[in-house]
């Protein structure tokens, strides 16, 4: 893969909201993202983290509810059933293991939805969860803490980057057409200092 195609791939990995429920899931794909993530960079080399992965309707229903779906879209509190994902992974850190999980989370989570994007998924990755209620309904042991949850499937939704304007705000939003604009700050403006 040349930089171009990874670069294409990065802008592409853009977290999705809505999905075409009707496309499902299954258990091996969902292993396989976990796989990637099994593989990749942790801190100390602990691998403290650990996974649920689901494909089931009736517990897609429950990890749904447990989640904060767009902070920013004020009148949208997710999407309906039929635009729902397929799939999740839930991110859990394992205290039996380590007290320190550094970024480990962030570094599978973002492994997880660029290995999905590359089989023509779309993800969202979610820090807004109803944690309590989500370790209830999975039965989830005291020691092992939800760090996020990642929602998965065929993506619906179309995204667009657009440049940060003038007035600086980094709300995402949604127009007419129900594209979704996601504010990107300029290259020149968050690099300070080359050497």
């Amino acid at each position: 893969m040349n930089f171009e195609t990874f670069r294409q791939l990065v802008r592409n990995n853009r977290s999705c909201r809505r999905f075409d429920n009707s496309s499902k899931l299954d258990t091996q794909t969902l292993t396989s993202l976990v796989d990637l993530a099994r593989t990749s960079a942790s801190a100390a080399n602990m691998q403290p983290l650990k996974y649920i992965t689901c494909c089931s309707e009736a517990a897609n229903e429950q990890i749904f509810s447990c989640l904060g779906w767009a902070a920013y879209l004020k009148d949208w509190k997710g999407p309906e059933k039929k635009e729902r994902p397929a799939g999740y992974i839930i991110i859990m850190a394992d205290h039996n293991i380590t007290d320190r999980f550094w970024c480990d989370h962030g570094i599978a989570a973002q492994t997880i939805l660029l290995g999905a994007r590359v089989m023509g998924l779309g993800g969202c990755m979610f820090g807004s969860i109803n944690i309590k209620k989500l370790k209830a309904f999975f039965n989830i042991e005291d020691h092992l803490e939800i760090k996020l949850v990642i929602a998965l499937g065929k993506p619906v939704e179309k995204i667009q980057m657009d440049e940060l304007g003038q007035d600086g705000d980094v709300r995402y939003w949604r127009d007419e057409n129900q594209v979704h604009h996601v504010p990107k700050r300029k290259l020149e403006d968050i690099i300070i200092s080359s050497w």
